[in-house]
């Protein structure tokens, strides 16, 4: 008898001593992690920002692919959710703030446990990357949260590894949306002809898209100077693109919507006049231009078309990258001159 009254007072230390431990525990908690992702912060925002992408990225759902989620009618953007149900219960997400391309704040609801606060924020950085913060936050902590992270780990140990590696999918997937591209030959047309401003100049093919981007820059300058209209998307029009002597000859143009007479410039004025030609349409980064000229050039010859000679080479902007920062939504156009159809020529 004794012996029992002595188990169950060993019993009864236990329980008051467990009973302390866990209600001296932190009432709330804090977890965040970091990630530097080589992408604008819009096009990250931009997969963060819809919970139908989150399957895509979720270390929760790799770990159990058998996860069931649910979506309303609205998954992204303020009051947007989602919610799931596995073998352990049942939460959901839902969307309260957001700063497009900046912050996103959010409430998860687990059980009847209270709601915890959730916070991305996307820090741009000067290359052109972006440092990706997830954290989140509890608080007012039930004796029965806290009794479970006692005995199965914190919830740092818990969330910490499933932020990491959800993260690390983030960026693997957003890198692989920003390679997409398409090349597309969609034929003979007529390109209707047009005034334009330009300037010329020769280069080593290394130094191309610095002095493109400087030329374009001083033709956009002086459109806004002499408060000239553009009348289309801006171009280059190759003279020579001569890979053996690594020498590139071209002009970069800006359509206006009439003829005028620059004085005192570098910038001139030049007229294309309306011819046949090969399109081809590129949507993707600029490093497929490549390919897309090379698609092009071959399919001329390969289906009896001829070259015009000295005929225009076009390579037409018609996505402005400021406005359109993934690279696989940029579309650019190659127009290159072809002989007329002797039997349909006038």
């Amino acid at each position: 008898m004794k012996s029992f009254k002595y188990i169950l007072f060993l019993l009864l230390i236990a329980v008051i001593g467990t009973s302390i431990y866990v209600a001296i525990q932190p009432n709330t908690f804090e977890v965040s992690r970091t990630r530097t992702i080589q992408a604008p912060a819009s096009v990250i925002y931009n997969n963060v920002i819809d919970f139908k992408n989150w399957k895509d990225w979720s270390s929760w759902v790799e770990a159990n692919p058998e996860m069931k989620l649910i979506y309303p009618e609205q998954t992204s953007g303020i009051n947007s959710s989602y919610s799931w149900e596995d073998d352990s219960g049942q939460g959901s997400i839902t969307t309260l703030e957001t700063l497009p391309n900046a912050t996103i704040n959010q409430e998860m609801q687990i059980a009847d446990f209270p709601a915890s606060k959730i916070n991305w924020v996307f820090n741009p950085n000067k290359d052109g990357s972006t440092n990706v913060t997830w954290s989140i936050y509890g608080s007012d902590l039930p004796f029965g949260f806290k009794a479970y992270t006692a005995f199965t780990g914190s919830m740092e140990e818990q969330l910490g590894p499933h932020y990491e590696r959800s993260l690390e999918k983030l960026d693997s997937i957003v890198l692989a949306s920003m390679e997409v591209y398409s090349i597309k030959i969609n034929g003979i047309t007529s390109y209707a002809g047009e005034h334009f401003l330009y300037n010329s100049t020769t280069c080593e093919i290394s130094e191309f898209e610095d002095k493109m981007q400087d030329m374009f820059n001083q033709i956009m300058s002086y459109t806004k100077e002499h408060n000239i209209s553009m009348s289309g998307a801006p171009f280059v029009n190759y003279s020579q693109w001569d890979e053996v002597n690594n020498t590139a000859e071209f002009s970069c143009c800006v359509p206006i919507t009439e003829e005028l007479t620059p004085k005192n410039s570098n910038i001139l004025i030049g007229n294309i006049e309306p011819f046949r030609a090969l399109k081809t349409t590129l949507k993707g980064d600029y490093r497929n231009l490549k390919e897309a000229w090379e698609t092009a050039l071959k399919y001329i010859p390969d289906t009896g078309l001829e070259f015009a000679e000295d005929g225009p080479m076009l390579e037409v902007y018609i996505t402005n990258p400021d406005n359109n920062p993934n690279p696989a939504d940029w579309i650019t156009e190659i127009y290159i001159a072809i002989k007329e159809d002797p039997v349909n020529a006038f």
